[in-house]
């Protein structure tokens, strides 16, 4: 299968989430492309520094305005059309779960309302960034997306599972009953420059403490795994499937699983650190294990990540290690 380039120059095109982690990145292979960018961001999470390299751009322009609140309409910028909307808005960590509960619910339901609606509007492709997390704590191993998922509806995970779950129906809602062209991604443990070194996963964690030469410390007995993609493989995958007429759900990561104990030594090893690891109270509803089954991205879309774990290890540790300094 090999999907077309389908938006590129002309085209305008909003990111909701843009001066977070994953979406930066993605506004820099849009731009490139020719598109004309608009990143909303109210900053919760995202940071001005993930994009401040194209500040003075004349296809990007930076809106502070919150999803959940509802599109600044009169915003230069906003009020005209825009040929695709994707909705990559929302806190994404373990330690957001539990100091911004109401954030995430809100930005996974009444602002996806929103954008549905403008996207509607417009006449737009509306791409909706889901997660594995939609998979719960999974009792099928790998993930399809015909598995239904294990999730805790009243955990102190849910708020996020919850909030992409009903995202994800509301697309499907939207696609089947108004007609709009509509993709959701379905997006596996991602790392890479630009993550925030205090956002409590488990690589920013490991790489900050061993470039300090504190102890890593790993959840419960460290067995647990997850599949690590780099971000430039996941961006790749999100632009096939925003290139496409796929409706989705597709997951999209990599098949590298890995142990927690096993990336906690990878990690002391590459940074050259004196640290040892450590083993503290694992978290309610931690998953057991986590790897997709990316047949439906490779026949649909073509995607096939290419970045060696350790290569990306080493990109994002260099990045940590310049900004520690």
């Amino acid at each position: 299968m090999v999907v077309s380039q389908r938006f590129g120059e002309g085209h305008r095109v909003l990111v909701t989430g843009g001066a977070g982690f994953v979406p930066s990145h993605l506004i820099d292979v849009l731009i490139a492309r020719g598109c004309t960018v608009v990143a909303l961001d109210n900053f919760v999470t995202g940071s001005k520094e993930n994009v401040a390299h194209l500040a003075d751009h004349p296809r990007f322009t930076l809106v502070e305005a919150d999803a959940s609140e509802g599109l600044p309409a009169h915003h230069p910028a906003i009020a005209p059309r825009f040929d695709a909307i994707l909705h990559m808005a929302s806190p994404a960590s373990p330690k957001d779960f539990a100091t911004l509960p109401i954030e995430i619910l809100r930005v996974g339901s009444v602002a996806t309302l929103h954008l549905l609606d403008r996207a509607v509007a417009d006449g737009a492709r509306f791409l909706m960034a889901s997660t594995s997390e939609a998979y719960g704590d999974p009792q099928v191993h790998p993930q399809t997306e015909t598995y239904w998922g294990n999730v805790n509806p009243v955990g102190i995970r849910s708020v996020y599972d919850e909030a992409k779950r009903f995202s994800e129906a509301a697309t499907m809602a939207y696609h089947r009953h108004r007609g709009l062209d509509a993709g959701i991604v379905r997006i596996f443990n991602t790392y890479g420059p630009r993550m925030r070194p205090d956002d409590g996963r488990a690589i920013p964690t490991f790489i900050s403490q061993a470039l300090r030469g504190e102890p890593i410390t790993v959840h419960g007995t460290g067995a647990q795994t997850r599949s690590i993609c780099y971000v430039d493989d996941l961006v790749r995958g999100i632009l096939l499937l925003l290139d496409s007429t796929q409706s989705g759900p597709i997951n999209c990561g990599t098949e590298h699983e890995v142990t927690m104990r096993q990336l906690a030594e990878s990690i002391v090893e590459l940074t050259g650190s004196t640290s040892s690891v450590t083993y503290v109270t694992r978290t309610s509803d931690d998953p057991e294990m986590r790897r997709p089954d990316l047949t439906l991205a490779r026949t649909r879309l073509g995607y096939e990540p290419s970045i060696d774990p350790e290569e990306g290890l080493r990109r994002t540790i260099e990045y940590f290690r310049q900004r520690l300094e």
